[in-house]
């Protein structure tokens, strides 16, 4: 649609109002004006035409037309009027112009038959005798009430014609001065008009292209006022505004710039919108190479794809963990979260990269400390175990306090041999886990729950606990058969040394959502939630005084977690008290390292 000036869509409706006023003032005048003329010219041929019935009514006693003619003649020189006589029959008696003899009956003419019938008759038509046109006046003559003849004036209209064609000339040329008078004062009325709007639209141009300081004049024209007002009221708002917009992004990229963990900010299409210092330097690139491109393209590690996509469909935090080359190995971990508007509308993803290389360098030293430790401490354990049972083999040589002492001895160098063992194992899982050496394969998961509970199931017997199985014969997963089966084996161990109540575990199997859940349920006095949190973590006891009786190392449930974060699951626990509890190793069918 074209677009015009408002001067211009309103303009020419105003052009042609006054021109059809114009006219319609000019075709009335006329209208009216002729009108005139014409009464005039009638009332003029009437009045002569009554002046004369004086001179002819004598006349017509016993008309001559000879005399008649003659004295129609005469008075039509002198009144400048053409005279006619007429008979009630229409034939003519005399007139000024032709010969009585030479014209035909007047009888049928219109203002003839008028006049007989007792009034003036007028009528304006061309003449084809003097070949003009005329107006004609007929008046009847009366003698003592009865029409006697007819008398008729005529004049030519060439005068009235002539004079109403000076007058169109003049009402011509006064409506194109007037026309043209009103155009260029309408002109010059609404270009006064469409100015402020003018000045409005410059305004809001500059206003548009960030000059806020911008103040718009405000005109004389009350709603024109109110609209300039209320944009420069809008201009100090969003000059306001902006300001503190500018602050705030000011602030946020000095937080941003002095932030430790790389931020990355990427739109829909996994092209990076906002990249912090930190997040520079882990990727090694500038911010304004950076700025536009995908982010795999800067930051070229396959796990972060899989994170990526896992984040984009998801409506909670990704996190997981990505190593990056270069001079030196480093590990970050990485947390992506959905990016939304204030309509919480997705716009992309906010992705932090935390660096956890000296955790993990701290990490492998522990854990290479304990194993080292733990390996040394298994050599003297052994040695004091064995010496211990040795004399406590020798009953002749040993007094019964030596014996109960001995018995002491041996007992807590079996749970220290446990405890190292413990640590071994966690030891070797999260060594593996770390340097790659997992290796997974297709197993029947049926058979390995089996074989743990078939481990357990002496222990399960001496104390009177029945293990139950729920698990379909040829559901098969990608899996780690030794380690899944000393996990399920520490929860059954867990159940039966930890539950005095228990009478009955089961071992659940299912599928759900692309994901393997190990249950085992217990029908004990269950937890109180205050321990959940922390069930997992290393040598961490709900009641260490029990956890002595029974032998525990408080090393068995980390262990669980470390074996589901082994195949890139998870454990949990849910209790209630007096209700149980219910221990969950969730695996996802692609297994991968954590």
């Amino acid at each position: 649609m074209t677009r015009r000036r408002l001067l211009w869509q309103i303009y020419p409706y105003y052009f042609a109002v006054i021109l059809a006023s114009l006219a319609a003032a000019a075709w009335y005048a006329t209208r009216e004006m002729e009108d005139l003329y014409l009464s005039e010219t009638r009332q003029t041929l009437e009045t002569r035409a009554t002046v004369l019935i004086e001179q002819f009514l004598p006349l017509l006693e016993t008309p001559d037309p000879a005399v008649v003619d003659s004295l129609a003649k005469r008075l039509g020189l002198l009144s400048d009027t053409r005279v006619t006589v007429m008979d009630t029959n229409g034939v003519v008696l005399g007139d000024s112009e032709q010969d009585p003899a030479l014209m035909e009956n007047h009888g049928r003419r219109p203002e003839m038959l008028q006049a007989l019938n007792d009034s003036v008759g007028a009528e304006t038509r061309f003449s084809n005798t003097l070949q003009m046109r005329l107006m004609y006046v007929a008046v009847p003559i009366e003698r003592n009430g009865t029409v006697i003849g007819v008398i008729r004036t005529s004049h030519s209209l060439s005068d009235v014609e002539a004079s109403l064609s000076r007058l169109y000339q003049r009402l011509t040329t006064a409506a194109v001065v007037v026309l043209l008078l009103a155009t260029i004062i309408t002109f010059l009325i609404f270009s006064r008009l469409t100015r402020p709007l003018e000045d409005l639209r410059e305004g809001a141009e500059r206003l548009a292209a960030g000059k806020l300081d911008t103040r718009l004049p405000i005109p004389d024209t009350l709603e024109i006022a109110d609209v300039a007002d209320s944009m420069n009221h809008m201009a100090v708002q969003l000059e306001a505004r902006l300001r503190t917009t500018i602050e705030q992004r000011n602030e946020r990229e000095a937080i941003l710039a002095s932030m430790s963990e790389g931020v990355v900010a990427v739109d829909l299409k996994d092209r990076i919108v906002t990249i912090n210092r930190a997040a520079c330097e882990m990727a090694r690139v500038e911010a304004d190479q950076a700025i536009g491109q995908p982010i795999l393209g800067v930051v070229r590690v396959p796990v972060l794809h899989d994170l990526i996509g896992r984040a984009s469909v998801s409506d909670t935090v990704v996190t997981g963990d990505i190593t990056l080359t270069g001079d030196q190995e480093r590990y970050i971990r990485v947390h992506a979260a959905a990016l939304r508007d204030s309509y919480g509308t997705r716009i992309g993803l906010v992705i932090v990269f935390n660096d956890v290389t000296t955790l993990r360098k701290l990490e492998r030293t522990r854990r290479d400390f304990v194993a080292n430790v733990s390996h040394e401490l298994k050599t003297p354990i052994t040695a004091i175990t064995g010496y211990a049972e040795t004399l406590l083999e020798d009953e002749e040589e040993v007094s019964a306090d030596v014996k109960r002492f001995l018995s002491i001895i041996l007992k807590h160098a079996t749970r220290l041999n446990a405890l190292v063992d413990d640590l071994l194992a966690l030891a070797r899982v999260e060594n593996d886990s770390e340097r790659g050496g997992l290796e997974f394969s297709r197993q029947n998961l049926r058979d390995i729950l089996d074989q743990a509970i078939e481990s357990r199931q002496e222990l399960a017997e001496k104390k009177n606990v029945k293990i139950t199985l729920e698990c379909e014969p040829d559901l098969e997963w990608d899996l780690l058969p030794q380690r899944l089966e000393q996990a399920v084996g520490n929860l059954l161990e867990n159940a039966i040394k930890h539950g005095d109540t228990v009478t009955e575990i089961t071992v659940r199997a299912e599928v759900n959502d692309d994901e393997l859940r190990i249950c085992v349920c217990d029908n004990g006095v269950g937890i109180e939630p205050r321990h959940l949190p922390r069930l997992f973590e290393r040598f961490y006891r709900i009641d260490a005084s029990r956890s002595s009786t029974t032998g525990g190392t408080g090393l068995g449930l980390a262990l669980v977690k470390h074996i589901a974060q082994a195949h890139g699951g998870q454990a949990s626990v849910e209790s209630t008290p007096g209700s149980g509890c219910t221990f969950r190793i969730h695996l996802p069918r692609e297994s991968k390292q954590d």
